[in-house]
């Protein structure tokens, strides 16, 4: 081997490693527009270098999915002015894997949230909000959304009722700069808070 080829080797092995984050999509959709949004999440999160998405449905995701994950966003249609069922037992989930794996909870973590609703005033906020106090107490650090004019958000949503059904191209594009600004903002949080 050449003096230069060793050289090379060494520093290789002496740079530290580029910092990583594994972000969890877990999301419950019945029509599939709550899915779609969480495609376009996951999507703007994988965006991000260094970091590894995993999509999955609420009920699929597992207690170890759980526990490797630096960050978790979760996503639901609002149900009665809140999130779904469903999405409800994946957060008493969140909290349980946790617990039971010694965590510090949410310490060193971050979420965030996101919805569907049918109609302008079906209740997303409170939905949304519903979540973000359930991880708050969990100790994650909450990452919000931006809208397209720059004020910050709670997270993405889409409106899928009344003459333009389903989610819009606005809706996607909102919710991939999202996934974006939650990779990007996990990462670096991993890189200077060890868990």
């Amino acid at each position: 081997m050449s003096k230069l080829a060793w050289i090379l080797l060494v520093a290789a092995a002496a740079a530290p490693a580029a910092p990583t984050a594994r972000i969890q999509v877990a999301y419950h959709s019945e029509t599939g527009n709550t899915g779609k949004l969480a495609t376009a999440v996951r999507d703007g999160a994988a965006s991000v270098a260094g970091v590894e998405v995993l999509l999955r449905k609420t009920a699929d995701a597992t207690p170890d999915d759980i526990t490797r994950a630096d960050g978790i966003v979760v996503g639901t249609p609002v149900h009665w002015q809140n999130l779904s069922a469903d999405a409800k037992r994946f957060i008493d989930r969140v909290g349980e894997a946790l617990g039971k794996a010694g965590k510090n909870w949410g310490d060193g973590r971050t979420a965030g949230v996101f919805c569907s609703a049918g109609n302008a005033g079906g209740g997303q906020e409170a939905a949304r909000l519903s979540i973000i106090a359930a991880m708050l107490a969990m100790r994650f650090v909450i990452i919000g959304g931006v809208g397209d004019e720059g004020y910050g958000t709670l997270g993405p949503q889409a409106v899928t009722g009344g003459p333009a059904k389903g989610v819009s191209d606005r809706d996607r594009a909102e919710a991939q700069r999202f996934g974006e600004r939650f990779a990007r903002i996990t990462l670096q949080l991993r890189a200077g808070a060890p868990r």
